[in-house]
């Protein structure tokens, strides 16, 4: 048995490690996937005024900077039971909409797509062809014309005489796992460029209601402050218009470019290439109509799409079995093992830790969560939002329900999701749009936090871009006595406990065929599937102790 040692994983959020142990054929028989940062938000943010939590919470992560800024209000917001206003609620949505496009997009082809496209090839690709082979996938594919291919090319071609390549270096190109042909390659390349322009125009919307991105400053508990945008036509105009450029750039290219994906490699599909256990985890969310909610929860267990259990928060429990911490998960008291003296990490005994990322369970089981997990359980709820989206997709490229579960079938999902979500926030606006009209302007409820209860407790689960979050807060003294999160990669990453239950990323490993160790492409590919991102799992420190640094704030 060899091990293969990927350390860093790279084109994700974060430090993430992944040891495999492969046969003499190259195929993976065990897997070990490690976060190698703490970092002790939740420590700092205790004893702290649990109406700041936002502010602390939303520097977990510098990407998913609005998903834990709001998970943090709005389980404070739980603790004191505090109902906030409609538009409130709309204005959280519409920023977060926003941000799940922007996500999606750019982990798509930013952080992905090179473990798909081998950019050498595309320098072969003839324009002609490639105009007519985007014609396969979408009916006005996204910037199209001969003129346009040339310059994509020429581009590429002065990356390569000058010698740097910037984001395209240090990859594996020529790899035998590469499947597009040149002018597939050439498609794709173009998209990626594109979606550099998209990424920062996409930013402006989630901007107008948060007030900056990262790091939005409008959220507070209570509601919002971004009464002014609201009440603004031209800040709603500015909105619309980014979401509708960005509604064309997901018909004519990502939608596009996931099916040619879907065609490419149907048959890694087909066999099911990147699937894990089939738990999947969706705590729903985001208020439609009535009852109606943009994501439905509920578990499925080991793919049986037959029977579909409610979300119970009462389930949910985290371990630290073989995770680096000592006491109670709560404490987040650090115990780090040395690796072994070549580099490798401590694995051989069954209660060996080997990870900074906690392990969640439900009902004591590992569960996958994401866009696939969302996709799949709203659409076997038989939510009517959703159900054209995936019914669509699925009939234009002939695939199955249960084909989404592999590495391309996340893509797809995601891809899915885009689409969907964008259908969605137009309908949101004019709901506001509809409050406003009929002088509903509130975005805050008045409390008095004096006479707030000082000893209590509260939670929030959020369905957020790369699955479902958890905040919790406990409160006493009216300050935070405890605060703990766990969050997408938490559940996707989770080690191994004593039960030697693999979580997904693992999971997703076992049986993938490595054609060459020195170039594990494969093992890239299924990983950067599931958009890590460790910061988030992992909640930095000097081992030695050192003394980095003193501050002294002056206050008025």
């Amino acid at each position: 048995m060899k091990k293969v040692v990927i350390d860093p994983i790279t084109r994700i959020e974060g430090h993430l490690r992944v040891e495999v142990e492969v046969d003499e054929d190259g195929v993976v028989q065990e897997a070990y996937v490690s976060g190698q940062l703490f970092r002790g938000i939740e420590i700092i943010l205790k004893d702290r005024d649990p109406r700041d939590a936002g502010l602390m919470a939303g520097r977990i992560c510098g990407v998913c900077t609005n998903s834990h800024f709001r998970g943090a209000i709005t389980c404070v917001e739980d603790a004191y039971s505090l109902k906030i206003p409609k538009n409130a609620e709309i204005i959280r949505d519409l920023i977060a909409m926003a941000l799940f496009i922007q996500d999606h997009v750019v982990h798509f082809y930013h952080l992905h797509s090179l473990d798909f496209v081998d950019v050498t090839s595309a320098l072969s690709a003839d324009p002609k062809a490639t105009s007519k082979e985007a014609h396969k996938y979408a009916k006005k594919p996204f910037r199209n014309s001969h003129s346009h291919y040339e310059a994509v090319i020429e581009k590429l071609q002065n990356f390569v005489k000058a010698g740097k390549l910037g984001p395209f270096a240090n990859a594996y190109w020529g790899h035998s796992d590469y499947k597009l042909t040149p002018e597939q390659n050439l498609i794709m390349i173009s998209h990626y460029l594109e979606a550099l322009k998209f990424q920062t125009n996409i930013s402006k919307a989630v901007a107008i209601f948060g007030a900056k991105t990262p790091h939005p400053q409008t959220l507070v508990v209570g509601g919002v402050t971004s009464v002014a945008d609201m009440l603004n036509p031209q800040r709603l105009n500015d909105y619309l218009f980014i979401i509708k450029e960005a509604k064309d750039f997901i018909e004519r290219a990502y939608l596009p470019d996931a099916k040619l994906l879907a065609t490419a490699y149907r048959d890694e599909i087909k066999v099911g290439l990147g699937r894990a256990n089939g738990n999947f985890l969706s705590v729903g969310g985001y208020e439609f109509e009535g009852d109606q909610r943009l994501f439905c929860g509920g578990v499925i267990y080991n793919h049986d799409f037959s029977k579909i259990e409610d979300f119970d928060e009462r389930k949910v429990t985290e371990e630290i079995d073989r995770a680096w911490y000592k006491g109670t998960p709560e404490e987040n008291e650090v115990c780090y093992t040395d690796l072994n003296e070549d580099g490798t990490l401590k694995t051989a005994k069954n209660d060996d830790k080997y990870s900074w990322i906690k392990a969640p369970r439900y009902d004591g089981e590992t569960m996958e969560t994401g866009p696939l997990a969302r996709v799949l359980v709203s659409y076997i709820k038989e939510n009517k939002l959703i159900k054209p989206f995936v019914d669509e997709f699925l009939q234009e490229t002939d695939l199955e329900l249960l084909d989404l579960s592999s590495t391309v079938g996340r893509n797809v999902a995601r891809a899915i999701e885009t689409s969907y979500v964008c259908e969605y926030i137009f309908k949101l606006v004019s709901r506001m749009i509809q409050n406003i009209k009929y002088y509903d302007t509130d975005t805050w409820v008045k409390f008095d936090f004096n006479n707030l209860q000082k000893d209590t407790k509260g939670r929030a689960f959020l369905e957020v871009p790369r699955g479902v979050l958890c905040h919790f807060v406990k409160i006493k003294d009216a300050k935070i006595e405890n605060f703990s999160v766990i969050a997408p990669t938490t559940w996707n990453a989770t080690p191994k406990n004593f039960d030697s239950k693999r979580g997904a990323y693992e999971e997703a490993l076992i049986g993938i065929k490595i054609q060459d160790t020195s170039k594990p492409l494969e093992v890239l590919k299924v990983i950067h599937s599931f958009d890590p991102c460790l910061a988030c799992a992992v909640h930095v420190i000097d081992t030695n102790g050192k003394e980095l640094g003193q501050y002294k704030i002056k206050t008025l």
